[in-house]
């Protein structure tokens, strides 16, 4: 169980790393398109690669990875409830459901490996 989620862990991580930094452009056009403001955007960055970095650090601290786990699921919800909202196609809201899923299973794994 460890191994599976020491692999979701960096996957999710990279995921947020890779869209927040190399993607970042694409970000500043769909926070506009979705009428939201620059300020929301930078809030968002800021707890996205936060808890992204939790998530890498929660390989060797699993109560790490139950926070990183848990808010980047939280921010996840919040995407696909905007996704919802504006009316986006499903293969839109795909990625930000899927990372829901998977953060909510490293949390979960993480949270019994600490009562374990």
């Amino acid at each position: 169980m460890q191994d599976l989620t020491i692999i979701l862990q960096a996957l999710v991580a990279a995921s947020v790393i890779f869209v927040w930094v190399v993607r970042y452009d694409n970000i500043v056009q769909e926070f506009k398109q979705y009428g939201l403001p620059d300020w929301l955007r930078d809030l968002v960055g800021i707890l996205k690669l936060t808890f992204a970095l939790l998530l890498l650090l929660g390989i060797q601290r699993s109560s790490l990875a139950v926070i990183g786990g848990l808010g980047v699921a939280g921010l996840m919800c919040c995407a696909f409830a905007i996704h919802l909202r504006v009316k986006n196609p499903a293969f839109k809201m795909l990625p930000s459901l899927a990372l829901l899923v998977l953060s909510l299973i490293i949390a979960v794994i993480n949270y019994r490996l600490l009562n374990a």
